[in-house]
């Protein structure tokens, strides 16, 4: 009987220390939330719609549809943020 118990007391035991080891720290579930977010983050930039400001070796802006692979860019988003609201309504009168 005292082997049984032995037995059942070391697989307890085992199972213990494997749960223990498997679990993940607070601060790498911490770290791979993060790393989530920025993630996520990057592919909705990436999903929106988009124009490249850049300059050509003559020094002439150019506002192209695909960013250029040889100098460096602007990224510039198609639509304006809806926050941004520009009303022609208001007239000044200069009298």
């Amino acid at each position: 009987m005292r082997a049984w118990l032995a037995i059942v007391a070391g697989v307890a035991l085992g199972a213990g220390v494997a749960w223990w080891l498997a679990r993940e720290s607070p601060d790498a579930g911490a770290r791979k939330q993060a790393r989530a977010d920025q993630a996520a983050a990057a592919q909705a930039r990436d999903a929106r719609p988009s124009l490249y400001r850049w300059r050509d070796d003559a020094g002439v802006l150019q506002i192209t549809e695909q960013p250029p692979k040889d100098r460096r860019f602007e990224r510039i988003d198609r639509e304006a943020p809806a926050s941004i609201r520009v009303s022609g309504d208001v007239a000044t009168d200069a009298d």
